[in-house]
């Protein structure tokens, strides 16, 4: 325990300076505001679908009112073989501009990542030069798509990361899965911000369509189950460095109910997780590679307190030092999204979120999960 004792540190104090970093690179990035004439460029948003008849009206509505010309913008919705009403929902939605697209017309075998599949179903129909990628169970602002596409226009970009937001609700559930999100979405724009590694949600991203066919789509990457964002923004990082963005604008915020149930989290997390050898940026891997390590040894510590106290004092001084870095990246990120609130339980889940990251990473190498209804390994 003494070489784990003196390891842990050393991971500490590498963390530490670490989340430092992404604070100040959270704090530096501009909050963006208008500066292009918007309403220029055809949209393209697809939104692949599976059982999600409770929620995509609601995401319809929040499109088809946006703030942005009917004309110059297209919905596509891909229902990736539901089996409730989300097809004729979608098909009896008062908008011109929606449009249903069946998966099972295009694919007659199983296949490992339904999403991407549809996602370049949806690209191939495509009008527009932008493409918008979000989920069935997210809404936005009336300004989302203006807020995209101007800085598609501003700053020449050709892959657009934007930010995610799960409301909170009145559960333990809720809140600690929002309290993490945060964390990620921080961590998602100071990285991106300073090209120190990519990051991005599926959940609201955007990217040229002609970039899209230029590194090939999603071809090399197809045959992983997840992955339909951070993997090809890697792929597209790779080719255009210098013209991906993070959107630090609330206007692009698209917000997204947490999951109902821990299973259902877990095995979103676990998804998560599965993609994370799959990462060509070592960079990423290499702080994945940190933060796993120093959650497993805390909980090490946690266990060995079981039998001798001393660990235990160690294990709760960890928690302490781990909070106290943390903290302050949470709460400046917190503000932008208007959760400040939620705060006061951060240092309370700690030990819970802990565990929770060594679980999902443990099981998103070795384990199964399920996702809408299909096992997946």
């Amino acid at each position: 325990m003494l070489i784990l004792f003196y390891i842990t540190l050393i991971l500490l104090f590498v963390y530490g300076p670490l989340i430092k970093y992404y604070e100040r690179a959270w704090k530096g990035i501009p909050t963006w505001s208008q500066q292009a004439q918007t309403h220029a460029v055809k949209v393209t948003v697809i939104v692949p679908a599976r059982n999600e008849e409770e929620n995509i009206g609601h995401c319809l509505y929040s499109l088809s009112t946006q703030e942005y010309p009917a004309d110059l913008l297209q919905i596509i919705v891909v229902n990736d073989h539901s089996a409730d009403n989300t097809a004729r929902i979608v098909v009896e939605y008062p908008a011109s501009n929606v449009q249903l697209v069946n998966l099972s017309d295009y694919v007659s075998n199983p296949i490992n990542s339904y999403k991407k599949k549809a996602i370049e179903i949806g690209v191939g129909l495509a009008e527009g030069e932008l493409i918008i990628t979000t989920d069935a169970d997210c809404t936005a602002g009336p300004r989302w798509i203006s807020s995209l596409v101007d800085c598609y226009l501003a700053r020449g970009a050709v892959f657009i990361a934007a930010p995610v937001k799960i409301e909170a609700g009145k559960t333990l559930l809720s809140v600690f899965q929002s309290l993490d999100f945060l964390t990620l979405q921080g961590i998602t724009g100071a990285s991106v911000h300073k090209r120190f590694h990519s990051m991005c949600n599926g959940a609201n991203m955007a990217y040229s369509r002609q970039v899209f066919y230029e590194v090939d789509g999603f071809r090399g990457i197809d045959n992983i189950a997840s992955g339909d964002d951070m993997l090809l923004m890697h792929k597209i990082f790779a080719k255009y460095p210098r013209n991906v963005f993070f959107v630090k604008n609330k206007d692009a915020i698209v917000s997204t109910q947490a999951a109902g149930d821990w299973k259902a989290f877990f095995n979103q997390r676990i998804r998560w997780a599965s993609k994370a050898d799959k990462y060509n940026d070592k960079r990423i891997t290499a702080v994945l590679v940190l933060v796993y390590f120093l959650n497993v040894f805390c909980l090490c510590f946690l266990v060995a307190g079981l039998w001798n106290p001393r660990w235990l004092l160690f294990f709760l001084i960890l928690v302490l030092v781990k909070t106290g870095w943390e903290i302050f990246f949470v709460r400046a990120v917190a503000a932008f999204f208007n959760q400040q609130s939620l705060l006061i339980y951060f240092p309370l889940l700690q030990p819970l979120h802990i565990a929770y990251t060594v679980a999902a990473g443990f099981l998103g190498k070795f384990g199964r999960y399920e996702w809408k209804s299909r096992k997946v390994k």
